[in-house]
């Protein structure tokens, strides 16, 4: 293939069976992901855990260059195993807990009505996906986005008490909103930017409306593959990332190439949280149908992604 774009060999039959009218598609479930930054200094590259279980501590002082500074981002390679984009890199993130919509959180930064108009949902709804956003990157990476008060991080989620709660998330025993009270934490809203939302394309058996965040990592906090999910995580400038997808060696998601074009214009991690308020947060949804004879894939407003299929043929 000449770049990573994620594209998989049943694609081009189930758009056929859209654009003919034999395939209905399926209601997606609501989602968040977030863009985790961090401050690497001048000359950082990139640092990995490599192919690690689940739960080993993230990679090593990151080798030099001398590109200048750029914030980094976490990532992780989803398992070849997984029914939904195996082998690609993504961010940590996953569905909504509708469990999150009523239960009152404690809660800092902008309110539920501020987040429900940056979303475009309701107040209910735009607390189950903010608490989706803190709650997978908890998940996921071991960092977790809430404190004892509204200006106060948790400052280490390492041990085996953190680690059973963590574990009872995952296994959905225990919701986010119910792990906040349990332990008198306040969800920090503030330390969190709206960026962009997508929705999986209708011809897709799973779906998902999916809202991306981009956060900076707390001090004192650390990633980490906590993700069962995932077979190797790694701290990486966009550059470089968008460099391994065009060489073809990163397999991602058009959101996922798209985000990284995004983030990796900013000098900090800062600088990119500040940007956020400013973002489009209207949904990008693919398009396919019938054109001239062959089938045609595209994105809305991110034209590197459109793929033209010959009837019969493989994308080019």
């Amino acid at each position: 293939m000449a770049n990573g774009q994620w594209y998989p060999p049943e694609w081009p039959e189930r758009i056929r069976a859209l654009a003919e009218g034999t395939l209905t598609p399926v209601v997606p479930r609501r989602a968040a992901t977030v863009m985790l930054l961090k401050d690497t200094g001048s000359g950082s590259g990139s640092e990995a855990t490599g192919s690690r279980p689940a739960g080993d501590a993230t990679g090593s002082r990151p080798a030099g260059d001398a590109t200048g500074s750029r914030p980094a981002v976490h990532m992780l390679r989803r398992r070849a195993s997984m029914a939904f984009a195996g082998g690609a890199y993504a961010y940590p993130g996953g569905g909504v807990d509708t469990r999150d919509d009523d239960h009152h959180v404690r809660w800092a930064g902008p309110t539920r009505a501020w987040w429900a108009s940056r979303l475009g949902v309701d107040e209910t709804s735009a607390q189950a996906i903010v608490c989706a956003a803190v709650r997978e990157t908890y998940e996921e990476a071991g960092v977790l986005l809430a404190g004892p008060a509204a200006d106060t991080v948790v400052g280490d989620t390492t041990g085996d008490d953190w680690e059973a709660d963590r574990e009872a998330l995952v296994a959905r025993d225990l919701s986010f909103a119910e792990f906040l009270d349990r332990r008198g934490l306040v969800l920090r809203s503030d330390l969190l930017g709206a960026w962009t939302r997508w929705i999986t394309p209708e011809f897709e058996p799973r779906r998902y409306d999916t809202w991306f965040f981009v956060a900076v990592l707390p001090e004192g906090q650390r990633t980490r593959n906590a993700s069962t999910e995932a077979d190797r995580t790694v701290w990486i400038r966009p550059s470089d990332a968008l460099d391994g997808y065009d060489k073809g060696d990163l397999l991602m998601m058009p959101p996922t190439i798209a985000t990284l074009r995004q983030i990796g214009a900013y000098a900090t991690a800062a600088e990119a949280l500040a940007a956020a308020p400013g973002q489009d947060m209207t949904p990008v949804l693919a398009r396919a149908g019938l054109e001239g004879g062959e089938l045609v894939l595209s994105w809305p407003g991110h034209d590197e992604f459109t793929k033209h299929i010959p009837t019969g043929g493989a994308p080019a």
